[in-house]
């Protein structure tokens, strides 16, 4: 495993490679306020088992990239004028960023909710920087699969006072976004959520996530001009990205595979994360150097 840091002008983005060094390269781009440590081993080990060559990193604003700390709580004005501190793109540039720090040309793509849209929108900007395209538990616009209110109440209270709180309330909001069909990986998940605190910890930095999420543009105009193969994974269960989310990403992406698991949340079940790496492998054959 290689670690290194990517740079976007002024922001950090600190990424990880592993996998055989002459394997695919495949690009994980992680959700909302969660760091590179919440992808699974067993999940990047199925991964690089299959042939990839797997880089994982920490977005803007969490772990140990960059924190724009500067630019202070987004402000209630932020919504009447529609302009974040940063949007959708710029995060999506700090995922070509690393691209173009690995030295990789082009590469498959696979990010899951927040990074499901940072995914479709480096794809949308750099079509010849991404072989195939896989997007999980995500969206391509704001007002499409909305979550529950009771999933936002959850997500945005609590504080994280210390690192064992900060621990305990990542399970108990796993516990409610969750598969209600598999058992929930409390055991990872508090530990992730752990270490994650020692790295960093700035709930600052996840209002303006979330503020660039819900100010984006609908990807959908863009995403319908894409010609690559693309795969769409969602869980019928999911109370944070609806599965509407899933399928309007699945119809704006012509030729795409929609796959929808039955009783799978917000999450990536263990019990999943093998069929999910075959989806991926299977995908990435679909792609030739000629397009």
């Amino acid at each position: 495993m290689t670690t290194g840091i990517a740079r976007n002008g002024a922001v950090d983005l600190t990424y990880e490679v592993e996998g055989p060094q002459d394997g695919a390269p495949l690009l994980l781009i992680m959700g909302l306020g969660l760091q590179r440590l919440f992808w699974p081993d067993r999940f990047r080990s199925l991964l690089t088992d299959r042939g990839f060559r797997v880089a994982t990193f920490d977005n803007r604003d969490v772990g140990q990239s960059t924190h724009l700390t500067g630019l202070g709580v987004p402000s209630p004005l932020v919504w009447l004028s529609r302009r974040p501190a940063y949007g959708l793109p710029d995060m999506a540039e700090d995922a070509r960023a690393v691209l173009d720090e690995l030295g990789w040309s082009n590469a498959h793509v696979a990010g899951i909710s927040l990074g499901g849209m940072i995914a479709q929108l480096l794809t949308a900007s750099h079509p010849q920087r991404v072989r195939t395209l896989t997007s999980l538990s995500s969206t391509p616009s704001p007002r499409v699969g909305r979550p529950h209110p009771w999933v936002l109440t959850t997500l945005l209270t609590g504080t994280a006072r210390d690192r064992d709180r900060a621990a305990e309330h990542m399970v108990r909001i796993f516990r409610v976004i969750g598969s209600p069909g598999y058992p929930l990986e409390e055991d990872f998940i508090r530990d992730a959520a752990a270490r994650s605190y020692d790295r960093a910890h700035d709930p600052d930095g996840v209002k303006r996530q979330i503020t660039a999420i819900a100010l984006a543009a609908d990807r959908r105009p863009v995403l319908r001009r894409l010609r690559l193969p693309a795969l769409v994974i969602h869980g019928d269960a999911d109370p944070l990205v609806r599965l509407a989310g899933g399928r309007a990403t699945a119809r704006a992406l012509l030729g795409s595979k929609l796959v929808v698991f039955p009783r799978m949340g917000h999450d990536l079940p263990s019990a999943l994360q093998p069929a999910i790496a075959d989806e991926i492998h299977t995908l990435a054959g679909e792609w030739s150097p000629v397009r």
